[in-house]
């Protein structure tokens, strides 16, 4: 009775098994970090968005005639700090 090691088929199914499973695993970590640099990149670019939608109040406020001298800034700051993350956990 021969060894199944010594049969041909098995050790290259083994063989394929092995290889299948280790390039599945490294195809999984590369995507999942694919998809976190990603999310670090669309919460910067939130940021940006909501950076310029505070301009773009500040101004209009300063059009209508409703900006102070004192309040110049803030509208930027808070919205560009606030964070869509932030009010999915609160």
């Amino acid at each position: 009775m021969s060894s199944f090691l010594r049969n041909p088929v098995t050790i290259f199914g083994t063989l394929n098994l092995v290889g299948i499973t280790a390039s599945t695993l490294y195809l999984r970590s590369h995507h999942v970090y694919n998809l976190e640099e990603h999310e670090a990149r669309m919460d910067e670019l939130e940021g940006t968005l909501r950076g310029h939608i505070g301009y773009i109040e500040e101004a209009l406020d300063r059009l209508e005639g409703k900006a102070k001298a004192g309040d110049m800034g803030k509208k930027i700051e808070e919205y560009y700090s606030k964070r869509g993350k932030d009010e999915k956990n609160s």
